[in-house]
């Protein structure tokens, strides 16, 4: 008796539909993660701080109102993690992208010669993964370029450098 392994072999991946409504469909969704993902750097402090301010009004400021900021940026930040991952997710079914398998924790892994094979090994970084860097690398880059040539020198008070 025979047992035959039930692992999918590299001809066996989906292929990422191709029609002309898939390839909207996963824009879309590219153009939606960017939004997102841009909202949690920029959109999510402005949102807090304009919070925070509409509570202050024209008085003094008190630790309530940086207590809401702070709140008010860990809650609407979760949201737009949640969100985004949401979309990610929905990109790589959209592409026939397989989901991949789990990390294991060390601790959790078998002392003994078994291994667990990696789908992520083999599938890359998603589209979700590549947007992200790309826009933290975008984010690094401009705040060099406006530290060494923008910002103000805090020795002798001068506007640029």
């Amino acid at each position: 008796m025979q047992i035959v392994a039930n692992r999918r072999g590299a001809d066996d991946e989906p292929q990422a539909p191709t029609g002309v409504l898939d390839r909207i469909r996963r824009a879309t969704l590219v153009a939606a993660m960017t939004v997102v993902g841009m909202n949690v750097w920029t959109g999510n402090p402005l949102l807090a701080l304009w919070v925070g301010s509409r509570v202050v009004g024209g008085g003094q400021l008190s630790m309530g109102a940086v207590a809401l900021v702070a709140i008010m940026m860990l809650v609407v930040g979760l949201g737009l993690a949640q969100l985004l991952a949401l979309l990610g997710t929905a990109y790589d079914r959209a592409s026939g992208r397989p989901p991949t398998v789990r990390g294991h924790v060390p601790w959790l892994r078998s002392m003994r010669g078994e291994r667990v094979e990696y789908e992520r090994s083999r599938a890359g970084l998603n589209a979700m993964e590549l947007l992200l860097v790309a826009m933290v690398v975008i984010a690094v880059a401009a705040f060099e370029v406006w530290f060494f040539f923008f910002s103000t020198s805090p020795i002798d008070q001068r506007s640029g450098r």
